[in-house]
């Protein structure tokens, strides 16, 4: 089968191409903005440049290499630089999706679509497929404004909704929260840390397992792919922390409200994943279990 990743510089899109790869004979469509910066060679990977938010071009592509599947990881997914920079934002998450799914309907390629627990309003997490989305930040109403265009297409198509991503970086992408206490920490940089926002922490080799298991198995619908256990930041940096063994004391505990920022944040979100562990034999590792692997 040929897939096609968008989003493919990125921390998740590296993570699934060395996946796939690895565990597939699959042949990959690696696209991104700008020159290849996955670190990986094989013959059955191709690096192509695309904007998505030129739909000339995106309909050009897909009409000349013709993918079976399109693996939709590519997104603007700060939540601040969305609120501040809606239009930017609704352009990358919103209509160059819905550009990709005018494209795949002209070849009959299926669709994944990877989005996101800001979906939610925090109210009542851990949440179900089947809850109600009410997003109280710009990046979250964009992506349901992208959920429901694929879930609208007509398409073979799935949703993937996943939360507060760790794991190892790879060429060029930033921090995540793990990577960003170690090195802070290690630096011996004072942090403060929330600890009234919970979420069910995903460890991106467990994502990227997910992805691949909805590939095998052709699912459709909505599926929430993420940890288990719901932990606050705060939780996570005491943990990293522990298992490196470096210096609790510089970690500071505080609320939200100790910062001032553009995009409110849901305050308990995480997800149940009951669907995905009956419906595709998903497994995901505890925290500390992903710590270890990681370190």
């Amino acid at each position: 089968m040929k897939i096609l990743i968008t989003g493919a510089n990125g921390f998740l899109g590296q993570h699934l191409i060395k996946r796939l790869l690895d565990e597939t004979t699959h042949l990959i469509i690696a696209t991104g903005k700008g020159e290849q910066r996955t670190p990986f060679q094989s013959t059955s990977l191709e690096y192509v440049s695309l904007d998505l938010c030129d739909g000339v071009a995106v309909h050009h592509l897909m009409d000349m290499l013709r993918p079976d599947l399109v693996v939709h990881c590519a997104a603007m997914t700060q939540a601040d630089e969305c609120e501040v920079n809606e239009i930017d934002c609704w352009n990358i998450n919103v209509t160059a999706t819905r550009f990709l799914l005018d494209a795949a309907k002209k070849i009959g390629a299926r669709f994944i679509l990877l989005s996101t627990d800001f979906v939610f309003d925090g109210a009542a997490g851990p949440y179900r497929e089947s809850d109600t989305a009410n997003p109280v930040s710009y990046y979250g109403s964009s992506k349901v404004a992208a959920e429901k265009s694929v879930m609208e297409s007509g398409l073979d198509a799935a949703v993937v909704r996943t939360c507060l991503v760790y794991g190892d970086v790879v060429t060029g992408t930033r921090n995540n929260i793990v990577t960003w206490v170690k090195n802070n920490l290690q630096d011996g940089k004072s942090i403060k840390v929330v600890s009234d926002q919970w979420r069910t922490p995903t460890y991106v080799e467990d994502l990227s397992v997910g992805i691949q298991l909805l590939i095998d198995k052709k699912a459709s619908g909505v599926y929430h792919i993420s940890g288990e256990e719901l932990l606050s930041p705060y939780d996570m940096a005491i943990a990293t922390a522990d298992h490196l063994g470096l210096d609790k004391s510089l970690i500071e505990k505080v609320d939200a409200s100790t910062f001032s920022q553009p995009a409110k944040r849901p305050a308990r979100t995480g997800f149940v994943i009951d669907k995905a562990k009956n419906e595709l034999a998903f497994k995901p590792l505890s925290f500390k279990e992903g710590l270890a692997k990681m370190f």
